[in-house]
């Protein structure tokens, strides 16, 4: 029984759980076992369940062949405590699973566990609301987001914007947004970074994977920015970095044989020791390094694997969500990690697994982890940390394209902009959103964007009492020009139009009467003539 393939959404984690838990009591052969001269029907015994689980988990395409068989115990312990099952004498949570003959059973019923409930949220609402340039308040509190405005036009933007086509052109001026912040600019970054993330992953809302109040948009400037030339961060407050010999200890194994800076006398075992040094301090960190608030945007992450551009990719972005501290601590632990895998120089750390295998087990509960003690954590975790290892140089580099589309929407911002007196709306946004609307409604929109300003204007020019009668004459006519139908429908006889706009007064043309001659005509009379 493979079980089927749990693609990203919300609630992965506890989905995983109890599809384990499903195929495992489906699965699980059970049969009559004798102990202590009694019979126990249905029942199995430790080893057989450590058999038959290792094997389910390792063909099933949610966690894959790298399963190994102390994960697989340490997971059954996890099912007894949480009552998954129990021994024959009815026992649960304070035994402990073992790897033998001791016979174990299913309960009546296994708990599976329920998912948390949540208020459901409006398209959308989950995200940060991204600034744009008409913002020029401070941006509101989350719960007190006020509603979009409508992007249709009123009657008096559309004349300002028609204006010019009938030779009236009204005042405008240059806008400039004021300074944007620092606050604002966290802002920015916040709400693309988690946009960009929830696009990546191919879900309609992260509704039960992130929550976006959990996401610190100075955090994401710092990842972004404050970085050494080799990308790593680089922290204001010292106090916040990791002891002076913790990093030795890891430069040492990194760089091993040279990188033993405190020139320290060398022993057989001598770097055991430091490994030891360094897994004893990432250990005894309260938190994972990818912490808790996070933890069920990488399990989404983990369904992605199969497409390494795209798993990179959403690495990347939720890598920018963590602590400074928390991502410097991360890239010098993937960076020590991958060196110690590769150094031939470096004698084996564990006389029975290999180096790789033994950085992956000793560290990965370090990166990934649950609060919830009863979850597939250690399972998931040397899953993802493998393939954070293995690709650690890429995915811990800040995203290009999400770089470039923030320094675009903060050029926007800054840029000049024309702004008509009077004007609410700013079209230079984009909708906020769009819908299917039916062919009649179509139509009746055209009607009102259109029809219903060009009556007012219309009704406006023939109402304007200031205008002269020559210059509302000539507008009319570039009018009727224009807009033909809108005109007729006003004007669908001669006498409608005479009954509003004044006739052309006809001026009187001069008569020869009025022309006076100071001599009167006289007859022709010739004075010389043209002969010789």
């Amino acid at each position: 029984m493979e079980g089927d393939f749990i693609g990203p959404g919300p609630y992965r984690a506890t989905k995983l759980w109890n599809e384990t838990i499903k195929l495992f009591r489906g699965g699980m052969p059970l049969r009559r076992h004798w102990t202590h001269f009694r019979y126990y029907d249905l029942s199995f015994t430790g080893s057989e369940a450590v058999d038959y689980l290792h094997e389910l988990l390792r063909r099933n395409h949610n966690f894959g062949p790298e399963v190994t068989r102390y994960q697989t115990l340490q997971l059954l312990r996890k099912f007894l405590k949480a009552h998954v099952i129990e021994d024959i004498k009815g026992r649960h949570g304070t035994e402990d699973f073992e790897d033998n003959g001791q016979l174990y059973r299913f309960p009546m019923l296994s708990p599976l566990k329920s998912f948390p409930t949540r208020p459901l949220l409006r398209d959308g609402s989950d995200l940060p609301r991204l600034i744009r340039w008409d913002d020029y308040e401070e941006l509101p509190q989350p719960e007190n987001i006020a509603p979009l405005k409508s992007a249709a036009m009123t009657s008096d933007l559309w004349n300002k914007r028609h204006s010019v086509a009938i030779g009236d052109v009204h005042e405008c001026k240059l806008i400039r947004r004021k300074e944007i912040t620092a606050k604002q600019v966290d802002h920015i970054w916040k709400s693309m970074t988690v946009t960009h993330l929830q696009r990546v992953l191919g879900l309609a809302s992260l509704d039960g994977v992130l929550n976006p109040t959990h996401v610190n948009g100075k955090h994401i400037v710092h990842n972004v920015f404050s970085v050494n030339k080799t990308g790593i961060v680089i922290l204001e407050n010292k106090a916040e970095d990791m002891p002076y010999w913790v990093v030795s200890a890891m430069k040492c194994l990194a760089n091993w044989p040279n990188g033993n800076e405190s020139k320290q006398p060398v022993y057989p075992g001598f770097e055991r020791d430091i490994l030891r040094t360094v897994g004893d301090y990432f250990q005894r960190l309260k938190e994972p390094l990818l912490t808790f608030h996070l933890y069920e945007v990488f399990v989404n992450i983990l369904s992605l694997l199969q497409e390494q551009e795209v798993a990179t990719e959403a690495l990347q972005v939720s890598c920018l969500l963590l602590p400074p501290p928390n991502r410097r601590r991360l890239q010098l632990l993937l960076r020590l990690m991958a060196r110690v895998c590769q150094n031939p120089h470096l004698p084996a750390l564990n006389d029975s697994i290999s180096n790789r295998t033994l950085m992956v087990q000793m560290f990965s509960h370090c990166v990934l982890g649950s609060v919830d003690e009863m979850d597939l954590d250690e399972l998931l975790a040397t899953k993802l940390v493998t393939f954070m290892m293995e690709h650690h140089s890429t995915i811990l580099q800040v995203p290009s394209k999400l770089r470039r589309q923030v320094e675009e929407h903060l050029s926007h911002l800054k840029r000049v902009q024309i702004k008509y007196a009077g004007s609410d709306t700013d079209f230079s946004a984009s909708p906020a959103f769009c819908k299917q609307i039916h062919r009649v409604e179509c139509e009746e929109q055209k009607v009102i964007g259109t029809q219903i300003p060009l009556n007012e204007l219309l009704e406006g020019l023939i109402a304007d009492k200031e205008l002269p009668a020559k210059d509302k004459r000539k507008r009319l006519k570039q009018f009727q020009r224009l807009y033909p139908e809108v005109y007729h429908k006003r004007f669908p006889t001669e006498e409608s139009k005479a009954a509003v706009i004044p006739e052309k007064t006809q001026r009187l043309k001069p008569s020869l009467m009025f022309f006076s001659f100071k001599k009167p005509l006289q007859p022709f009379q010739r004075s010389w003539s043209f002969r010789a």
